[in-house]
């Protein structure tokens, strides 16, 4: 009787990092992260003219050999900047709907990143995930299925089969980063004051307070924002380890989407932020059951 074959550690990394996926992780990323970028940019897309020509401030430029501008892009032309404005939105709504999706998601990606260079005062955490991000969905096949490409595609040959599951390589990708945004997060603010000061309580104080976060400060005791200051500390710093469990998984879910709608809610202009991050967390680690349940009303059109 032969003995099993014992995989070394690199090997069973790899056939993780390969396992296929269900496709559906891929598509709704593809759908949703266009969106909500676009979202987020969308009050400096109105004010083009303002935001990238020299209609609006402008960083001077300090000569090139100074250490506090390693990078300088000169302002367009106005009607530079609006095609610039315009470029984006279409490209991020072909993107969202499938539509030319590899070459939609390239050019996409290739105007956020100039955005963020050409105003780096504006770059916000958003605007440094969203070339990445459609730099995934570039390199990846997130076209397949349940968009306007998959549909033409079904159309013009329907007996082709129908692709259910992609390579694990861009899910691994956003469920990696994902911990790493986490865990790096908790480390930072280990080494800050969030063990001893009462950071969240004193966040909700500031420029970006709302209503919402008004009218908990008036009713929910101290205590209260201390106990969630260390849970939300818990959570990110062990990021990694609560993803990786199986039977840890549904709950960090639940705390993930829990956290970033008390971010979006009580924080103002946070809530881009809150909900790419919620994109994120459900395209990575919500059940497939689920995922599937989701698309079954678009399954008889891609």
């Amino acid at each position: 009787m032969k003995r099993p074959v014992q995989l070394t550690l690199w090997e069973r990394f790899r056939l993780w990092l390969a396992a296929p996926q269900p496709i559906e992780r891929l598509a709704l990323a593809r759908i949703v992260l266009p969106l909500v970028l676009l979202a987020f940019q969308s009050s400096r897309l109105i004010h083009a003219d303002e935001w990238l020509s020299p209609h609006g401030f402008r960083v001077p430029y300090l000569g090139g050999d100074d250490w506090r501008q390693p990078l300088y892009i000169p302002p367009v032309p106005v009607g530079v900047a609006w095609a610039v404005a315009v470029a984006i939105t279409l490209s991020g709504l072909s993107l969202s709907l499938g539509l030319f999706t590899r070459l939609s998601a390239g050019l996409f990606g290739t105007l956020l990143a100039y955005v963020a260079l050409a105003d780096r005062l504006e770059a916000f955490t958003v605007s440094k995930m969203g070339p990445m991000l459609a730099l995934a969905l570039c390199l990846s096949p997130s076209g397949a299925r349940y968009g306007i490409d998959a549909w033409r595609r079904r159309r013009a040959d329907p007996t082709a089969p129908v692709p259910t599951h992609v390579g694990g390589g861009v899910i691994r990708f956003f469920q990696i980063f994902l911990c790493a945004m986490y865990s790096g997060a908790g480390i930072a603010k280990l080494r800050g004051d969030w063990l001893n000061g009462d950071v969240l309580w004193s966040h909700l104080h500031d420029d970006y307070q709302t209503t919402i976060s008004w009218l908990l400060l008036r009713t929910v005791p101290g205590w209260a924002w201390q106990g969630l200051q260390y849970l939300s500390l818990t959570f990110e710093t062990a990021a990694p380890l609560w993803f990786a469990l199986p039977w840890t998984r549904p709950i960090a879910v639940i705390a993930g989407l829990s956290m970033h709608a008390l971010i979006g809610l009580m924080f103002g202009p946070v809530v881009w932020f809150a909900l790419l991050m919620s994109t994120l967390l459900v395209v990575s680690y919500v059940p497939e059951r689920w995922l599937l349940r989701l698309f079954r009303p678009l399954s008889s059109l891609s």
